[in-house]
């Protein structure tokens, strides 16, 4: 029943770097999809001012500050300023009024702009174009704006604000990817405050930049100078050129599940295989109010049954997280199976109805070196995940992130996995001959020494290489910032018959011929391989002000009908002066191809840019 092949599943969670209970705090705030907020006209919002509009598209340019450009259409809620005078515009409110919720939407900056979603009217998340920021302050992209006081003194008038993490913003005119997990203030009968406000957690971009963090009032330029159970969201208006789009929300406005007639029995016994307790008198029995591993004081072999009522008031799905270290469990409700024994943790739903449930809840402990410990977590129509026993249920072996920063520059070979694309056996794609350089301006990218291509490219910190350095681990790093991936790598250089001929997909045929590097005076390297007899010097750099990175690919003698792809995409958009727009979240700008034309080309429901190759040819990637 609990077969447990444990020792994979330890180096897993090991190499994850987080206990079940972190892997709950983790989950918790992380937002559902949800309602969305109509833009096919205005009439979400209340009494909207002139300068907020219903569009089609929308798009900057990186050389006008405070611009955005939009096309007829819907679907974008854009914001442009009166062009004398933009502080002229209005701020922008919903008739949706909420408490606790999550929120996801995209937006986009222009250049130099400055804006912000106030969650109730009063507490400020900041969107600014923050792109060429090092080190965020409480101004910059993705930070809890600071609160205000007029009577504190010069210089410390602005107090409690958060700055974001790291910078995980990208350039203005691309599409930013916000999460927004909320819990609104609490208050008694009598209108008092009894808990502050709380921002549980902000993603940017797929980082998490903001967590747990408390509010005591509302943020400078509130819309409202008191605290209320529900209050609108707001978007600022009179600052700086915004657009939104793919706006939802997750209200959490239902009472919580309740456990009723709580009892437990502990079964001394290696329950690994079956849990066949009938017959067997238990080691201890009780009534209790949590579910909880401290009810066996045996520290190993034994299984805990908990039986009671669970009462349901909000009728619907219920999404269940159980966390069984050292052992395994299963969860029934209802008198049906909600999660089938497992071993670890696992989880499962049930659509439940109004009324008490009959509840049963396993959990047998039969691996020595963990330590006990069990959890259950529950999330529900308009019910955000919580915590229904005592802990979360930690596997006694938490595990402090082993992290490589790059204060200077910095190369370190590892294993690369690329989330989205598969290998031939379906799995994640694992580059093995990966080496990622790591800078100052934190900016940094992944090599493929196997083909000579360029694997991702991301802002912020550098690696978490727990995964490699923690017990035996697997060889692996990942990126700790915001990252651009460019793909499934591929040669960089092939030969063509035509522009629209198939890319080759490995090195046969190519007498790829990996050289290593060298490095220059400030330890960045120029990679060196081989490839259809000509030599080839690829040097990759950060762009000033770390706005991405430029490549130099130099080929000697190279082949007739050479190509090179400079990236791939679901969309690949030509702008003006050379540059290209990729999905919406990066930019490619051609520097210097020796005159070549680049050609946008579709392969295999991607497309990609590929220019002929004339000896040498320098692009740049803006993200």
């Amino acid at each position: 029943m609990f077969h447990l092949s444990f020792k994979s599943r330890f180096f897993w969670l090991l190499s994850m770097g987080c206990s079940f209970a972190t892997q709950l705090a983790l989950s918790q705030p992380v937002p559902a999809p949800g309602i969305p907020i109509s833009l096919n006209d205005m009439s979400a919002f209340a009494d909207p001012a002139s300068n907020w509009r219903i569009v089609g598209t929308v798009r900057a340019d990186l050389n006008k500050e405070n611009t955005l450009l939009t096309d007829k259409g819907t679907g974008v809620l854009a914001n442009i300023p009166p062009a004398k005078k933009p502080t002229d515009g209005k701020d922008l409110f919903t008739t949706l009024q909420h408490g606790d919720v999550d929120l996801e939407l995209d937006y986009m900056m222009a250049s130099k702009s400055n804006s912000g979603v106030y969650l109730q009217g009063r507490y400020e998340i900041q969107l600014r174009d923050s792109w060429d920021i090092r080190t965020p302050n409480v101004h910059d992209n993705g930070s809890v704006y600071e609160r205000w006081d007029e009577k504190r003194p010069e210089g410390q008038k602005g107090y409690e604000g958060h700055a974001a993490r790291q910078n995980a913003s990208r350039a203005p005119g691309l599409w930013q990817h916000l999460k927004i997990s909320f819990q609104a203030p609490r208050f008694n009968g009598n209108g008092q405050k009894t808990e502050n406000a709380r921002v549980i957690r902000v993603e940017l971009n797929g980082v998490i930049i903001q967590e747990d963090v408390e509010l005591t009032g509302p943020t400078r330029g509130s819309a409202f100078a008191d605290e209320k159970p529900l209050g609108p969201l707001r978007f600022q208006g009179d600052h700086g050129a915004v657009a939104f789009r793919n706006i939802r929300y997750v209200a959490y406005d239902k009472p919580r599940p309740e456990l009723l007639n709580l009892k437990y029995a502990v079964y001394k016994g290696k329950f690994q295989k079956e849990a066949d307790f009938g017959g067997k008198a238990p080691e201890s029995e009780g009534a209790t109010t949590v579910l909880s591993a401290s009810v066996s004081r045996i520290p190993n072999d034994f299984l805990i049954r908990y039986t009671g009522t669970l009462r349901v008031s909000e009728p619907g799905e219920y999404r269940f997280n159980l966390g069984v270290p050292g052992g395994g469990g299963q969860l029934k409700i209802n008198n049906q199976m909600v999660i089938e024994p497992r071993e670890w943790n696992a989880r499962g739903q049930a659509n439940l109805p109004k009324g008490d449930l009959p509840f049963e809840l396993l959990y047998s402990k039969f691996v020595d070196w963990a330590q006990p410990a069990l959890g259950l977590a529950v999330a529900g129509p308009g019910i955000r995940e919580y915590a229904m026993s005592d802990g979360a249920g930690g596997n006694g072996e938490e595990v402090d992130p082993i992290s490589v920063d790059a204060s200077t520059n910095t190369m370190l070979r590892s294993f690369m996995d690329i989330p989205g694309e598969k290998n031939t056996q379906g799995r994640t794609l694992r580059v093995t001959h990966a080496v990622s350089v790591g800078a100052p301006e934190q900016v940094h990218y992944t090599y493929d020494l196997d083909k000579g291509a360029l694997v991702q490219v991301w802002r912020g910190s550098f690696l978490d290489t727990t995964p490699m350095w923690h017990e035996r681990g697997d060889g692996s790093s990942r990126p700790r910032g915001m990252v651009q991936r460019l793909g499934a790598p591929v040669l960089f250089l092939t030969k063509l018959a035509s522009p629209q001929a198939n890319w080759m997909t490995d090195t046969t045929g190519s007498s790829y011929r990996p050289k290593g590097y060298v490095l220059d005076e400030s330890d960045r390297p120029t990679f060196r391989y081989q490839s259809y007899g000509a030599s080839v010097d690829d040097k990759i750099r950060v762009l000033a002000e770390g706005k991405g990175i430029q490549r130099e690919v130099t080929v000697t003698n190279p082949a007739s009908d050479l190509y090179a792809r400079l990236i791939s995409g679901t969309s690949i958009s030509a702008l003006e002066n050379g540059m290209y727009l990729v999905d919406g979240q990066a930019y490619l700008r051609i520097d210097d191809v020796a005159g070549a034309k680049p050609t946008i080309r579709d392969s295999n429901g991607r497309q990609e840019l590929i220019v002929p190759v004339k000896g040498k040819l320098t692009y740049s990637i803006l993200f």
